[in-house]
């Protein structure tokens, strides 16, 4: 009887260990979407940027982003998204097209996908920066 009670006790204290790690990761995870909204992301004057391929990345759990961009005479030419995972959302590769059609940073998120299109977004301005470096 004893015994029984010990072995409830711990499967009751592994559950809400659990429940509780559950609830942090869930909280930590929305603060840094939420965190996203605050960015801003500043238009690049590309006729400054040198020709050449570029890789860029921005992570923010649970997305995460590795571009390579390529500039050719002062213009967006391509860009390959070399690594996306994406969270619980959709998909947001339909937004590089987008940059390279407008020719900047400043476009509309994909719906569904708001959270990956601004790191999507981000990881193209840290690759378009680090052509200064």
């Amino acid at each position: 009887m004893k015994k029984s009670v010990i072995v409830k006790l711990i499967v009751l204290i592994a559950i809400v260990t659990i429940i509780i790690g559950v609830l942090i990761f869930f909280s930590n995870t929305r603060k840094n979407l939420d965190a996203l909204n605050d960015i801003r992301i500043e238009n690049i004057d590309l006729s400054a940027v040198p020709d050449g391929t570029y890789e860029g990345s921005y992570d923010s759990f649970p997305v995460s982003v590795t571009v390579e961009v390529t500039v050719r005479d002062g213009k967006i030419g391509d860009i390959i998204l070399v690594r996306h995972v994406n969270g619980q959302g959709q998909t947001a590769e339909a937004i590089v097209d987008e940059v390279i059609k407008q020719q900047s940073l400043q476009v509309d998120a994909v719906s569904g996908a708001t959270y990956s299109s601004k790191v999507i977004l981000l990881a193209i301005d840290d690759a378009l920066k680090s052509a200064d470096k």
